[in-house]
């Protein structure tokens, strides 16, 4: 099997974890699964701490090169548990723990590893926030997505007002954000908040497929290229241009280059360590 071919992964394949946010390592894959299933996977305050500990985890794995973000479940998830979290917020409490990382990307530590995301069932609310600060998103074909705080006497405050229009455009994410209106795979595709449908039950063998190609590239070009991305969107377009050339000598000097070079003037697959 070469290295951009992905062997069969299931939800079930997966070891027992009975943890609210579930760890995996497969290779350089680490996989992260929401875990609180018989409420559809709504996050309390130790799911939203988990979660940030384990893409703090899978940040600091020397070996670990990609992420993959999925559910276990009939459901993604049903956003936010406003039972036992509602208070929390008014407090203050609840933030991210020592050692985590944000998974919607709003303050903190910038992920220099790629995220894809796979979601079934219901998606609703932060769940959508969190696919959004993800890098590329499979749903299965019964995926059903909800932006629907508006609905609740609140507004979505996990990162949709700004990553929301800016993937799908801004009359469909006001569409969405300002009726509560729920929309279908199919449209999730239309607008591309996600980026392929699969059947039910494949969308976590794609996402590990997809993120077994990434795997199998130079991990500093992989980072460098999410990071010149993201500066430029953050910083402006001729910022980021300053950057560009600078940026690709640095990675010409690293082993990974090295081996990228030889490999093309070889013409053969190019075999990436990380150094």
């Amino acid at each position: 099997m070469s290295s951009t071919e992905a062997a069969p992964i299931t939800e079930l394949a997966l070891p027992a974890d009975d943890r609210v946010v579930t760890r995996h390592q497969v290779g350089h894959v680490y996989l992260i699964g929401l875990n609180r299933v018989p409420k559809r996977n709504a996050f309390d305050l130790e799911m939203r701490a988990e979660l940030a500990l384990a893409y703090g985890e899978m940040e600091r794995g020397d070996d670990i090169r990609v992420g993959v973000f999925y559910a276990h479940g009939e459901h993604f998830t049903g956003g936010l548990d406003m039972a036992k979290v509602g208070n929390a917020l008014r407090e203050g409490r609840g933030g991210i723990p020592e050692g985590g990382v944000d998974p919607r990307q709003l303050t903190g530590i910038q992920r220099r590893k790629p995220v894809v995301s796979a979601t079934q069932g219901w998606c609703m609310t932060l769940g959508i926030e969190l696919l959004l600060a993800t890098d590329i998103r499979v749903a299965a074909e019964d995926a059903k997505f909800s932006q629907m705080e508006i609905s609740r006497g609140i507004y979505p405050f996990g990162g949709a007002t700004i990553r929301f229009p800016r993937e799908v455009g801004w009359g469909n994410a006001m569409r969405y954000m300002l009726t509560a209106e729920p929309f279908g795979a199919a449209e999730a595709l239309r607008m591309g908040l996600v980026q392929e449908v699969v059947p039910v039950g494949h969308q976590l063998q794609r996402a590990y497929e997809i993120a077994q190609l990434i795997a199998a590239q130079a991990p500093f070009g992989v980072s460098t290229t999410l990071t010149a991305a993201r500066r430029a969107e953050r910083d402006g377009e001729r910022i980021a241009a300053e950057q560009l050339v600078p940026d690709m000598l640095r990675l010409l000097d690293t082993d990974d280059g090295a081996e990228g070079v030889a490999s093309f003037l070889e013409r053969r697959p190019a075999e990436f360590t990380g150094r």
